[in-house]
């Protein structure tokens, strides 16, 4: 398998809290970071922003599309609402790419966060629908971007579950994973299970709620 480490991480929707708070993370650990967005100006001024807090200057900003043309592997982090039609502008730039889907099609109304139905099942799904050259996968969908914000906290504890069908894909993003101190990937089974992965994101933030926490997740006995 490729050291993760040679490799060149982009983040789509960088300039979100959860994508900037990855790439900060990996930024801090090493990592060559490309932060994309719709806008050019507003990825490179995240950048700027991440390697100032990271004090580090391997992060560099994009538009979407030379973010993707730039990464060798690929996280997609942009909001619900734009995910199909960002995804299937990026056919070709992710070609022959591991990509990985950390989108959670969520709902919110008075009774709190709730899963969106996705006609393909899960948002990875629709992601490998749409990119049908590229090895998809999903993770990242339990994690706080307060705390990964928060370089105060050295060590964030969570278990990140990766789901895919490509098994070097998988572990790379397992590997990519375990490069943030406290972080630790595990295979969370085939791509066609990513929707209870997502949807479970709806618990996490009720009982974040109730409790004022950043509850992430840990699973036992491995």
């Amino acid at each position: 398998m490729t050291d993760i480490r040679e490799l060149t991480v982009g983040v789509l929707g960088g300039t979100g809290a959860q994508g900037k708070g990855l790439a900060l993370r990996w930024a801090k650990a090493g990592l060559k970071v490309v932060i994309g967005s719709r806008n050019a100006e507003r990825a490179e001024a995240a950048a700027e922003e991440v390697r100032a807090q990271a004090g580090v200057g391997h992060v560099s900003g994009a538009d979407n599309e030379g973010c993707a043309e730039q990464a060798d592997v690929v996280l997609i982090a942009v909001p619900w609402d734009g995910h199909a039609d960002t995804v299937a502008s990026l056919r070709e730039p992710l070609r022959g790419k591991v990509v990985i889907d950390c989108v959670n099609p969520l709902g919110f109304d008075k009774q709190g966060p709730f899963a969106l139905p996705v006609p393909e099942g899960s948002a990875a799904q629709q992601a490998a629908a749409l990119l049908p050259d590229s090895r998809v996968t999903a993770a990242f969908h339990h994690v706080s971007a307060v705390n990964l914000a928060d370089l105060s906290i050295e060590t964030v504890e969570n278990d990140v579950l990766v789901l895919g069908d490509d098994r070097e894909a998988t572990d790379l993003v397992r590997a990519l994973a375990g490069t943030i101190p406290g972080f630790r990937g595990v295979y969370g089974g085939r791509l066609r299970n990513a929707h209870q992965v997502e949807a479970f994101t709806a618990n996490l933030i009720a009982i974040n709620r109730r409790y004022k926490a950043h509850a992430g997740l840990k699973i036992t006995d491995i």
